[in-house]
């Protein structure tokens, strides 16, 4: 470099800016504002995230449930029928004097007797007057029959009167038994254990013979007569179980007793009579559906609170997940039997899934539920994972 051109140089002023310069501080006025929209993009994104967390979060803490598992048991197979309930057998209690008054009436309907005990008591007052008569004239034909019997043994009298005497004697005697036998009978006695189903006696009343003063379902037993078809009778036996639904609302159980070997010709239908087991809420005159139980086979069973029907199908509330706010899903499934708070499932359900038990009905698919007891649902899912293959 010559003199001229270090005077040049020497001389040019400050502010000059060489190209390579220049190009540096364009690329620094271009990439900053992308720079600064990059950080404000990831922390967005990080805003975001952790908004869709609180959020999840904060939509499960509103719902808590409770987690069950299938399992098998078995279940009847039940035939059902309807059929009226009604007293093993009836008996009818009368009074065996006519034309006296009841003084006395000691039982109404509803109440517990045991055979022997005494229902009701007609006077007795009459009866009494006309034994102390019939024994008086008892006693005055035994004394003609002695008398007689000794002039016989005199000659005195032929056997012909002798005979006569001894018949007065013996007619009286019948007369004075019939009497007493009637003052046994002013006592109505109950003939046999068993609770009264109705009560027609009236103090004060006077009875006639034979009429009807109480009715005795004897020894308190009751029986349902189920009308059952021909099909249904080729299943059933005796020694069966039959579980009955009460009108109301409670459920009695039965045996098979005997099977009628005929069928109503009009309806089609034979009857089939089953004891009621006492304990029960059955009463004579009920009409009760019964559910004949003729084998039993295993089902898997949930409770019937686990599973939710929508838009007319059947699902159960199935976690896919083992943690404290596991996501659900709806898993359709096949039901058939219930029976009390239990339902059987048929098909959708291999027995190893947890369910949602408490609270299933207002879950929808994808939703984060809180479980009441994460920890005994994570050692369920843990079991379930390491027994399946």
């Amino acid at each position: 470099m010559n003199d001229a051109e270090n005077a040049q140089l020497a001389g040019a002023s400050p502010s000059a800016e060489t190209p390579q310069r220049s190009c540096r501080r364009i690329r620094l006025f271009v990439l900053a504002p992308l720079f600064v929209l990059g950080m404000f993009a990831l922390a967005w994104h990080v805003l975001s995230e952790s908004a869709s967390v609180a959020s999840s979060d904060q939509r499960t803490a509103t719902l808590t449930v409770t987690t069950v598992t299938p399992h098998e048991a078995l279940w009847p197979v039940t035939l059902t029928a309807s059929g009226s309930i009604a007293p093993w057998q009836e008996a009818s209690i009368g009074a065996q004097v006519g034309g006296y008054q009841l003084v006395e009436v000691r039982v109404d309907v509803g109440d517990h007797v045991r055979r022997g005990d005494v229902l009701a008591r007609v006077d007795s007052a009459l009866l009494r007057a006309e034994e102390a008569q019939l024994l008086a004239n008892h006693e005055q034909a035994i004394a003609d029959e002695r008398r007689a019997l000794a002039l016989q043994r005199e000659g005195a009298i032929s056997d012909q009167e002798v005979l006569q005497f001894i018949t007065a004697a013996k007619v009286s005697a019948a007369l004075l038994e019939s009497k007493r036998l009637q003052l046994r009978y002013t006592d109505v006695i109950a003939p046999d254990d068993g609770v009264i189903s109705a009560r027609s006696a009236t103090l004060g009343a006077v009875t006639a013979i034979g009429e009807e003063l109480f009715r005795l379902i004897r020894r308190g037993r009751l029986e349902w007569r189920g009308e059952l078809t021909a099909a249904q009778l080729a299943n059933v036996s005796q020694g069966q179980r039959v579980e009955l639904e009460l009108p109301d609302g409670s459920r009695a159980a039965a045996i098979v007793r005997e099977i009628a070997p005929t069928l109503d010709e009009r309806s089609r239908l034979g009857v089939v009579y089953a004891d009621i087991e006492t304990g029960s809420h059955a009463r004579a005159g009920m009409y009760a559906n019964g559910h004949v139980v003729v084998a039993k086979t295993p089902a898997m069973i949930v409770p019937a609170e686990a599973v939710v029907i929508r838009d007319g199908r059947t699902y159960v509330v199935k976690l896919t997940e083992a943690s404290a706010m596991p996501i659900v899903t709806l898993q359709p499934v096949t039901v058939a039997r219930r029976r009390n708070d239990a339902v059987e499932i048929v098909e959708g359900l291999s027995g190893d899934e947890l369910l949602v038990q408490a609270g299933a009905g207002f879950l929808s698919d994808g939703d984060i539920v809180r479980l009441a007891d994460a920890r005994t649902s994570e050692l369920a899912f843990t079991d379930r994972e390491r027994r399946v293959p």
